[in-house]
């Protein structure tokens, strides 16, 4: 395994970061232009592999889309290729093979299309095998679970012969992902109605559009954090927009509280630090990929917190719970579950010299335990592991000296 090795570094200067494009827009948009036959003006788009691997499957066509480890990349192409009746083979890496995909099979198959799991059902491999007709225009789906299911049948609808009205059940979450989706359609010319738990998309085209991808909050998250985290320092982040439509700009609202100002300007964002005020409590349910990186934050600085929303992270590139339960404690920092799906983030009582991370390759993690270095040597495993969504990580990190 190909680890990296972090020097300690507790402050920095004046560094900017060119972050990398949004993978979420891009994977939204590469299936939209899919859906208009490849006639927009897409700029932009993210390097994340997650993001090739889709750009190559939609060029090439063939008939077994093997999307490696990309969830987004997996559910999104599922729903084209049964929607848009093509007879296609999905699959992807084994971890790719244990992740669920029977909700959004099963409304699928409610809509009309034909699909055979080929071993496990509820989960890939599947095969589309065709879709002649459509059976209804309302499905009900679950709104807890993954807003990947939403997003793929939602972008699919405006071409189906009489649209789709989903009902959403239960509690949503991840909602600024599925507004996302929803805004993006909008600027390729899909008119919508989102009420409550419903959203309606009647039958349209969309229009041909020029569209530029705006750079990912997610990857900027990680800078929020080094800096909350370091003892000195101020960071620029290229390319970020105030009203933005990813839901990780919540990141914003959650380092202020962590001791980082953020001020925005035409080029991007101006990250100083400032006094903690503290974070005492978090709901992730609408952005929980931030959820690894504010953990990590919160165990450096000492700042013990309540958090919620957290039940998609099990079925995430790894079980994102278990995973941060083991690599806190290596220095002394504790996630506890309590009841009712809260967890207490107990802060690090000492930081051993050298901390190792396993990454359970997950990209996320790890990015998210890279401003440990601010405080001791860290050793990341499987450094490869960040090409999934940032190929540059460890490029930037050379920027602020910690590599």
């Amino acid at each position: 395994m190909n680890n990296i090795t972090l020097a300690p570094k507790p402050g920095f200067g004046e560094v900017t970061i060119p972050l990398p494009s949004s993978k979420s827009e891009s994977n939204r948009v590469l299936i939209i232009d899919a859906l208009t036959e490849g006639e927009n003006d897409i700029s932009n788009l993210a390097e994340a592999r997650d993001t090739q691997t889709m750009i190559r499957l939609l060029r090439e066509d063939p008939e077994i889309l093997d999307v490696l480890d990309a969830g987004t990349t997996m559910r999104f192409l599922t729903a084209y290729a049964a929607l848009s009746n093509r007879k296609k083979t999905l699959t992807g890496t084994p971890r790719m093979c244990e992740r669920p995909i029977g909700i959004l099979v099963d409304a699928l198959r409610n809509i009309g299309a034909k699909i055979k799991y080929k071993g496990k059902e509820g989960y890939p491999p599947l095969e589309t095998q065709g879709f002649s007709e459509q059976l209804t225009d309302h499905v009900k789906i679950r709104g807890d679970v993954s807003s990947q299911y939403i997003s793929a049948l939602l972008m699919n609808a405006p071409l189906l012969p009489k649209g789709l009205t989903l009902e959403l059940t239960g509690k949503i979450g991840s909602r600024t992902y599925i507004e996302m989706t929803l805004e993006l359609m909008k600027q390729f010319g899909i008119q919508y109605t989102f009420h409550d738990n419903i959203i309606n998309v009647p039958h349209q085209s969309y229009k041909n559009t020029a569209f530029a991808v705006e750079s990912d909050w997610s990857g900027a998250s990680y800078w929020f954090s080094l800096l909350a985290c370091a003892e000195k320092g101020s960071l620029f982040l290229k390319g970020l927009k105030k009203d933005s439509l990813q839901g990780d700009s919540k990141v914003v609202d959650i380092m202020d509280k962590l001791g980082v100002q953020s001020e925005f300007t035409n080029e991007g964002i101006q990250l100083t630090k400032k006094p903690v005020t503290g974070l005492q409590e978090f709901d992730f349910t609408h952005c929980p990929d931030l959820a690894q990186t504010v953990a990590v934050t919160c165990a450096i600085i000492g700042q013990k917190s309540k958090f919620t929303g957290l039940e998609s992270l099990r079925i995430k590139e790894t079980d994102r719970i278990y995973a941060l339960q083991q690599e806190l404690a290596k220095f002394n920092a504790q996630l506890v579950e309590e009841e009712n799906e809260v967890f207490t983030l107990i802060p690090s009582t000492g930081i051993p010299e050298t901390v190792t991370i396993h990454t359970y390759d997950d990209h996320r993690m790890a990015m998210a335990f890279m401003p440990l270095a601010t405080k001791t040597k860290v050793i990341i495993e499987d450094k490869e592991v960040v090409n999934k969504s940032y190929p540059s990580f460890w490029k930037h990190c050379e920027l602020v000296g910690v590599l």
